[in-house]
């Protein structure tokens, strides 16, 4: 127990701030005390921005934050403030901006240095405590910004001042684009370009999974049929799930490679890549059959249920890369540790299986040394592997799982990694849509009252009076008004669990928070959404942000959502916002295709249309036909049911009548219906 007094943090409900509750830097939380004491002492702030499960934010805490003399500098001569992105993704957002306006770059730890009125003049990444081979260290900086600040304080404010002009500049919107079908073709030429055909994936090392890449080339080869489309999504998929990764123990995956091989991860674990992962995985097995693909999905929802469900029903935020002070000690094996847990056979068959070594193959990230230490992987098909040991697939896989089981309740001795339990609504919202259409798509009625209790949870505890979403989630305290994503996401999260369940209340609940994100967080001057709500004040900028990174962007997610909710419920004006917030981004849209890949999932909807059936139940036939439906992909395709909501909810379903008695279906395809049929062909969804 640390005997040192803790600082302001240690009444946060952050894990993120709390593990710096302890460190002799006097913290702030963001708040109006830390702003005010900056103006009365007349300090600039120094920001520290990080999360719970970041392997650099913990460096720098250990040798600086926890560093008297860093403490003693700090605490003196500026205001120091403590900030969890995952708690306040805007002030993140806004001051990553400034990072990269200002060095190029950005990354976690985020370290700023601004005026009392929020305005930044420094900004960088990890600092070490002390400089050396060029590189800056923090004491440096910290003492010379203070000579500065006391003797220049002027050309500091100007400075400042400029910084955030500039960024309100280019807040606004570029040229428009011309956005249409040669768009879609240019990005698949781009991620046909970019993409590793001996390793799958896209670019170099460090490769980020990216599943929304994954999505557009599955709805590109529905569209037009590039077979090479397919063969990204197998080869990708496969070498993911077979590389280091894929936790091959505990299930789930890590956060990135920092190889081209997929071999050695950075080893924190992320719920958005476990729920947008799952996505990709199921979309894979529809497109291809590969049953890897489905054992895939299986395996991460048991990860999911395992090991970051909270009670509540909802989702924990992530798991730390470290343990014990050690980054992906929990994961890795020295051969000792192998062979206390295994039988001699058992040893010789995984040493095969996952390419082990004396030496160890784990390469430490910084130095790419050998440990001793060693990460599982497999790097080639099951099937192969089987061939070289002379094993048929069906008794591979036996003594694999056989040896796997071993391996975990070895592995759960150990001091396990921090897990983030925030429950976080954006996050959760894409678990829920994980689990709503792979739940669909795979049969399974467990994942989607996994996803059901999820949503309910969200709507009843991350809802204020007023109908306003709230972020987080900690410990029974719903805290910070919600983003972008968080209205963005769950949204998604609800038009998949309304698809999965046809229980209008979803759909119901999904439209009004859609309209009250509109009122909030619209650009009535440009189009597109903001970051934040129009009643947020806290940032200089509002931020408007279309780049589809590690997760897509609250604005490709949100045409997404108005223009599949406009089209299901007949509501054009709903359909219009969509196509707006493509076209306020179209310039980005037409010149960087595919770094906006969710963007251009909505896109193909606006180019190439969609689907809607709806059924008229008279008995629960239609339930048959659906599960059928269900299994196959068809990405354009909506289906909505008719009932006492929906009828209020929809324009034109009203006037839709059950033929003799019997359960009748409505084919609409773009703004034209096909006959009323009693009996269901599937053939009539062919394109």
């Amino acid at each position: 127990m640390d005997k040192r007094k803790p600082n302001r943090l240690i009444k946060e409900k952050s894990p993120y701030l709390r593990q710096h509750a302890y460190n002799p830097v006097d913290w702030y939380p963001w708040s109006e005390e830390a702003f005010e004491k900056a103006k009365r002492e007349n300090k600039p702030i120094f920001l520290s921005i990080g999360y719970s499960t970041c392997h650099w934010c913990h460096v720098m805490e250990k040798e600086s934050f926890e560093d008297e003399e860093i403490a003693e500098i700090l605490n003196k001569y500026f205001v120091p403030i403590k900030v969890d992105r995952e708690e306040r993704p805007d002030i993140d957002a806004f001051y990553m901006s400034v990072c990269q306006a200002m060095t190029g770059s950005g990354g976690w730890p985020l370290t700023i240095i601004m005026t009392p009125d929020k305005e930044p003049f420094f900004a960088g990444t990890y600092f070490p405590k002390e400089s050396f081979f060029g590189r800056p260290g923090l004491k440096d900086i910290l003492l010379r910004i203070k000579e500065l600040w006391e003797k220049d304080r002027e050309k500091v404010l100007n400075t400042a001042k400029h910084l955030v002009k500039a960024l309100e500049e280019a807040s606004r919107e570029k040229a428009q684009a011309k956005l249409g079908e040669e768009v879609l073709h240019r990005a698949f030429s781009e991620l046909f370009s970019s993409y590793d055909e001996h390793f799958g994936g896209f670019g170099n090392a460090p490769k980020f999974p990216i599943p929304h890449n994954l999505m557009f080339l599955g709805r590109y080869y529905y569209r037009y049929k590039r077979e090479q489309a397919l063969k990204m999504i197998d080869k990708t998929l496969t070498s993911m799930r077979m590389g280091g990764i894929w936790d091959h123990v505990g299930f789930g995956f890590h956060r990135y490679s920092t190889d081209k091989e997929w071999l050695l991860p950075h080893f924190e674990k992320m719920l958005y890549d476990q729920a947008l992962l799952l996505i990709a995985y199921t979309e894979g097995y529809q497109l291809l059959g590969k049953g890897l693909f489905k054992r895939t999905s299986e395996e991460i929802v048991e990860f999911l249920k395992r090991d970051m469900l909270s009670p509540e029903g909802a989702s924990y935020s992530a798991w730390d890369a470290d343990s014990e002070g050690e980054e992906g000690k929990f994961y890795t094996w020295s051969l000792e540790e192998l062979r206390e847990a295994l039988s001699p056979d058992e040893l010789e068959f995984t040493l095969k299986v996952f390419n082990l070594q004396e030496e160890g193959n784990y390469l430490e990230e910084a130095t790419r040394r050998k440990t001793g230490r060693n990460i599982l992987y497999v790097g080639r098909d099951y099937e192969e592997v089987a061939k070289e040991l002379g094993m048929d697939r069906e008794s591979f896989e036996k003594k694999l799982e056989k040896v796997r089981e071993k391996l975990f309740r070895a592995r759960e001795k150990r001091v396990k990694p921090l897990r983030d339990e925030k429950i976080l609504t954006d996050w959760n919202g894409l678990a829920i849509a994980g689990l709503s259409y792979s739940g669909k798509a795979l049969g399974k009625e467990e994942w989607i009252k996994l996803a059901k209790r999820c949503a309910d949870f969200i709507l009843e505890r991350m809802l204020n009076e007023e109908g306003l979403l709230l972020h987080r989630y900690m410990e029974g305290e719903a805290k910070y008004y919600g983003f972008l994503e968080d209205y963005a996401y769950l949204i998604w999260g609800l038009l998949e669990l309304y698809e999965a369940t046809l229980e209008s209340s979803y759909l119901e609940k999904a439209l009004q928070l859609q309209e009250v994100q509109i009122k909030h967080f619209w650009n009535n001057e440009n189009g597109g959404f903001f970051q934040t709500p129009d009643f947020f004040t806290d940032i200089p900028v509002r931020k408007k942000e279309v780049y589809d990174g590690a997760t897509p962007s609250g604005n490709s997610v949100s045409a997404y959502n108005l223009i599949r909710l406009g089209r299901l419920i007949g509501r054009k004006e709903l359909e219009d916002y969509g196509y707006k917030t493509l076209e306020a981004f179209s310039w980005e849209l037409a010149n960087f295709p595919s770094a906006h890949t969710f963007s251009l999932i909505a896109l193909d909807l606006a180019v190439n249309g969609s689907k809607e059936l709806v059924i008229v139940p008279e008995d629960d036939t239609w339930k048959e036909v659906k599960r059928r439906i269900d299994s196959r992909y068809i990405p354009d395709l909506l289906i909505l049911l008719k009932d006492e909501k929906t009828e209020k909810l929809s324009n034109f379903v009203k006037s839709m009548k059950p033929l003799d008695g019997r359960t009748t279906y409505y084919l609409c395809k773009n703004y034209a219906c096909e006959e009323p049929r009693t009996e269901f062909d599937e053939s009539m969804l062919e394109r």
